[in-house]
């Protein structure tokens, strides 16, 4: 099972996210994001995160030649694209509403992993909001669930969707951008032993 923390914005709940079995954290490189992280800021808590722990960045409408300047500065292994993004030569996880998956990325082998979350019109994730987790089941891809998880709901949401993945965020904050690490340690906890 797959544990992403996202949101990432600091060294202290990095490696918080770290110390307690997370799988995957996120930067956020969305300027509209209240949890959005500079690219230097990201590069400097990415060096001290070990290499067994998947860096990921989240992109909205970004371009390829931007995303490859960004996962280079900042060491990641990962693109998580919402929108229009394009990238190459990088990993990609795509983002896409729950309901709502095209059948080209169903195809697409350069797609390692489809994100879904919860649908929120304008909104590309971080609403807290959860979705009806049993829409994931059996869709023929890796996929990473997202939208309101937190340690109370996640078991229930991994018994019935059966991904590959976890991601949460929202729900695991004091505030936007700052983590409870109480709540990430159970919530990471409660995911790894479901």
């Amino acid at each position: 099972m797959i544990v992403k923390i996202c949101g990432i914005t600091n060294r202290d709940d990095a490696m918080a996210a770290v110390e307690a079995g997370a799988s995957a954290i996120g930067f956020n490189f969305y300027l509209d994001s209240p949890r959005y992280i500079a690219p230097t800021g990201a590069a400097v808590i990415s060096g001290k995160i070990p290499a067994n722990v998947w860096k990921v960045g989240i992109f909205v409408n970004e371009g390829a030649q931007s995303i490859a300047r960004i996962a280079l500065h900042a060491g990641l292994d990962i693109a998580q694209l919402y929108g229009s993004s394009e990238a190459r030569g990088i990993r990609i996880w795509r983002a896409c509403r729950a309901g709502l998956v095209s059948t080209d990325y169903l195809t697409d082998e350069t797609i390692e992993a489809i994100l879904l979350d919860t649908p929120v019109e304008d909104v590309h994730g971080g609403t807290g909001a959860t979705f009806d987790w049993s829409r994931a089941k059996g869709i023929a891809k890796n996929i990473v669930i997202a939208g309101g998880l937190e340690a109370e709901n996640v078991r229930q949401a991994i018994q019935q969707a059966q991904p590959w993945g976890v991601d949460a965020c929202s729900r695991l904050e004091k505030s936007p951008g700052l983590k409870d690490h109480e709540k990430m340690r159970k919530f990471i906890k409660a995911a790894l032993e479901s």
